[in-house]
């Protein structure tokens, strides 16, 4: 017998016979990754010797509170900070080329984005941008040409200091787009950087309302890409472990500031950006991303006010077996982190959504003209793609009016 040739036993066989059952969807799949990942608290500290093998002069691109890292700015001992970017909001395209046009004459050779997904967005483009001599425009999806970028980035570490986008290992960067009121994406492989440093220390003490919004992001994050048509055993790893364990993780950190909560949701933080930059997302992202250009509320919040409804959608909707039993899986889950029954579970989720401070889409300022417009765009959008089931617009108009 070739060695390493397994034979199953008559009872191994059957176990492997339910397991196949379970599992069908064991085809060939690709994966697209980051070079590396480090995970751990305490894993910031090694920024500098990581940083210093990939560049010597260095953007650093951080959110609006630059003294919440002034001890990893410190730390840079042996990195010539050439320049550094504040990003207080979700990156817009004319700024980004203001960006672009100063940084090039600085002879930067590596780009740190610290901070959330808007950073960490923002980040990626300066990357792969500085050294290009193509226009941003023409790599743009929906309002561009769509073009592979034209020249290698530029390298690339990200270190998330929010729980929710998982946006230091996804392939895309998403841009505000003012004029056309949409929010459009970059995307390329070499967007995925060198190194994402994942340090749940740097979440700590994150506001609480910017905790519940990125970590009802996180969420739906591991939720679509559990559902979505594309998911595959890779994705299906990540995302049965991620989805009970950031639904207890927000549930205790709503109640308290709690290290081991902060550890388990960058976990999922995580998980969602390998899952999705994998298997894709569903129609909770197909509205928030229109949505989202139409009215200017924070991502996180308006996939946390869609994520019941969407669900129930989902239910509603599908025909196939699998997927109804998908969707079922995931609804158990809730009904048992909420500690209710499964026809309860999706509206104690959503109440439980309202009590800790995100009551519905009105209050983040969408309105009836958003809803109508959206749900035009949401119908195309690349993240719709994925979804279990194709949703008619009267649908996902109804999933906005039942999230209102």
């Amino acid at each position: 017998m070739p060695r390493g040739f397994f034979v199953p036993s008559p009872k191994q066989g059957a176990s492997l016979s339910i397991f196949w059952a379970i599992f069908p969807m064991l085809g060939a799949f690709g994966l697209v990754t980051p070079t590396e990942i480090l995970f751990g608290r305490g894993h910031i500290a090694q920024l500098n010797d990581r940083a210093t093998k990939l560049g010597t002069r260095a953007l650093i691109v951080h959110g609006k509170n630059p003294d919440r890292l002034s001890e990893v700015f410190e730390s840079l001992k042996t990195v010539d900070i050439v320049e550094t970017l504040s990003v207080e909001k979700e990156p817009d395209l004319k700024a980004l080329m203001a960006a672009i046009d100063q940084g090039k004459s600085l002879g930067i050779d590596l780009v740190l984005g610290i901070g959330g997904g808007s950073v960490m967005d923002s980040a990626k483009v300066l990357a792969a941008m500085l050294p290009s001599q193509t226009d941003l425009m023409s790599h743009l999806e929906v309002v561009g040409s769509g073009l592979p970028l034209s020249a290698r980035r530029l390298p690339l570490i990200l270190a998330p200091t929010t729980s929710g986008t998982g946006a230091e290992v996804t392939r895309n960067a998403v841009i505000d787009i003012a004029e056309a009121q949409r929010k459009v994406s970059l995307r390329d492989n070499q967007l995925l950087p060198d190194l994402a440093l994942v340090d749940p220390a740097l979440t700590d003490n994150c506001p609480r309302q910017v905790s519940l919004h990125s970590g009802l992001d996180a969420i739906t994050q591991v939720i679509e890409p559990y559902l979505s048509s594309r998911a595959n055993l890779f994705t299906d790893m990540l995302c049965n472990e991620a989805i009970p364990k950031g639904l207890l993780a927000l549930k205790r950190l709503m109640d308290g500031e709690s290290e081991d909560a902060r550890d388990a949701l960058a976990q999922v933080s995580l998980f969602g950006g390998l899952a999705l930059a994998n298997s894709g997302l569903g129609v909770v992202h197909g509205i928030a991303g229109p949505l989202g250009g139409l009215c200017g509320a924070p991502h996180g919040a308006i996939c946390g006010a869609l994520l019941p409804a969407g669900i129930a959608a989902n239910r509603d909707s599908v025909v196939n077996a699998d997927q109804k039993a998908r969707i079922d899986h995931v609804i158990g889950w809730i009904a048992e982190v909420f500690e209710t029954s499964a026809d309860q579970a999706l509206p104690r989720f959503r109440e439980w959504i309202t009590r800790n401070g995100l009551p519905g889409l009105a209050s983040i300022g969408v309105t009836e003209d958003h809803i109508v417009s959206a749900s035009l765009a949401a119908a195309s959008s690349s993240s719709m793609k994925a979804n279990p089931v194709v949703l008619p617009t009267a649908t996902i108009e109804n999933i906005m009016r039942q999230s209102f």
